[in-house]
């Protein structure tokens, strides 16, 4: 079966997957796809894991860590099938809870901050990228404390409650 073929009956498949989500969140999606499927053959597989992994600065993942993700999946990972998964995994998903755990990908330690450097490089270089007025602005209204840390779950919570957690 030709790839083309085979991507009609996957997109079919599922379709009412793309009515989950607005037109606009498709497309980041799908920006995200891309930046993933590092070979460009429309699917995601476990080098195409890897190189996403290194471009982030993680370089050691473990063989079973990839294949526990694309255990995951139902079969290979195209396009329709990656925005099920995130349908999925999204379904009834606080978006609080969401936006903390797309920053603990880059704090395996935990701490709760990032380096300031580090996050305007990932806002300005990846996918919806920031204009230096934005990143002025975020940094404004959040600063680092005076070692450069951005303070990611006070800043998560602003943006999902509109105002600052009280200090304890």
């Amino acid at each position: 079966m030709s790839p083309k073929k085979a991507k009609k009956r996957a997109d079919g498949a599922s379709s009412n997957v793309f009515s989950m989500f607005e037109q606009a969140q498709i497309q980041e999606f799908k920006e995200a796809f891309t930046i993933m499927d590092q070979n460009r053959d429309g699917f995601i597989d476990k080098n195409d894991l890897r190189d996403t992994f290194a471009a982030l600065g993680r370089l050691n993942v473990k063989q079973e860590e990839l294949d526990d993700m694309l255990k995951e999946a139902p079969g290979p990972i195209n396009f329709t099938v990656f925005l099920t998964m995130f349908g999925e995994k999204l379904k009834g998903a606080d978006p609080e809870e969401t936006i903390l755990n797309a920053f603990k990908v880059f704090d395996p330690e935990g701490k709760g901050t990032l380096k300031k450097d580090f996050v305007t490089e990932m806002l300005t270089t990846q996918a919806d990228r920031f204009s230096p007025e934005e990143m002025e602005q975020m940094f404004a209204a959040f600063p680092p404390d005076v070692a450069g840390n951005l303070d990611y779950k006070n800043l998560v919570y602003v943006i999902t409650h509109g105002e600052e957690k009280d200090q304890e």
